[in-house]
């Protein structure tokens, strides 16, 4: 786990430089997979029906494929590792084969995973779907690309691939249609709830945070974001902050205009460790929050509703309510 990061090696999207042509070496190379299964599918239990062979660039995007195909698909996430930094990952010559056998990519876009591009690029197949969030959602590059914290998006990525999958395999689309009501219905009720509960009692709220991650959970949850969005994309994309915006924050830490405050433990740095410090000192509870799964193995509404119950807790703190 990243808990102080040197400004050097922090997520820097613009610092990875990958030809088309290194990656196609890659592809080529014998090399040990670093790619992990987050979920498998049997033939045996799919009466013999197609299993899908799908890649998620992200292990939380895997994790929602896994649940929406069950027996009928096998999931290969390439980022598992919570220490990775999905911006600046590069792939592996595994990496290359696993997407080169895949009927189904998804890949997050907005500037999130730009090697993902340059794997499938290198390792064409006409039959192969492939979904990018950013473009599912109506993003680009430059925009907020953490939208699996978006409520409204993860709805998007959930409808898009149940009906990827009925199109890839539409012998199999009843089952599709019933993982996705189980799903929705059942799996993520808790996840729904905590959403629910927390705008009801806590919408407008005033809120800092140490980065852009927060920005598309604070939205989906009607909390107030005060800290500058400036000084989010800052810390999210690796660039150093300005110092106009965190005098700003330290206002707002030393005159408790924010509630609590909302700290992404896998991406920080002296600035948001000093922000961290004063909020506790002036008695502003502290949230945490990762930018992927956190154990490595946790599914994803595991892992979202361990956040929420702690932003929830902090806001009971804050408010007395």
């Amino acid at each position: 786990m990243r808990s102080v990061l040197p400004r050097t090696v922090r997520r820097h999207p613009a610092r990875l430089v990958l030809s088309t042509a290194a990656v196609a070496a890659l592809a080529l190379t014998s090399a040990c997979s670093t790619a992990s299964t987050t979920k498998t599918g049997s033939a045996g239990s799919a009466a013999g029906s197609k299993v899908i062979q799908v890649v998620a660039a992200e292990n939380f995007w895997g994790s929602i494929a896994a649940q929406l195909g069950g027996a009928h698909v096998k999931v290969t996430s390439i980022i598992t590792n919570p220490d990775t930094d999905p911006h600046a990952y590069e792939p592996t010559a595994a990496d290359g084969r696993t997407i080169a056998g895949a009927d189904y990519v998804i890949t997050n876009g907005i500037g999130y995973d730009a090697w993902s591009d340059k794997l499938l690029a290198a390792n064409p197949a006409p039959s192969r779907t492939a979904l990018k969030v950013g473009d599912l959602v109506g993003l680009k590059e430059g925009d907020n690309p953490h939208q699996w914290y978006s409520h409204d998006s993860v709805d998007k990525v959930i409808d898009r691939i149940t009906a990827d999958y009925k199109k890839i395999d539409p012998a199999d689309a009843a089952s599709f249609d019933a993982q996705k009501q189980t799903f929705l219905m059942q799996t993520l009720a808790p996840y729904n709830q905590l959403e629910s509960d927390i705008k009801a009692k806590y919408a407008g709220t005033p809120i800092g945070a140490s980065e852009s991650i927060v920005t598309p959970l604070a939205e989906s949850v009607g909390l107030k974001m005060l800290t500058p969005e400036s000084f989010l994309d800052a810390e999210s994309e690796g660039t150093d902050p300005t110092a106009a915006d965190k005098s700003t924050i330290d206002q707002q830490i030393a005159g408790k205009q924010i509630k609590i405050y909302v700290f992404n433990t896998q991406n920080s740095d002296p600035d948001v460790m000093a922000q961290v410090s004063a909020a506790k000192a002036q008695g502003i509870p502290v949230a945490q929050v990762t930018e992927t799964l956190a154990p490595a193995g946790a599914t994803f509404q595991d892992w979202q509703v361990k956040e929420l119950q702690g932003i929830e807790d902090a806001l009971k703190q804050a408010t007395g309510k």
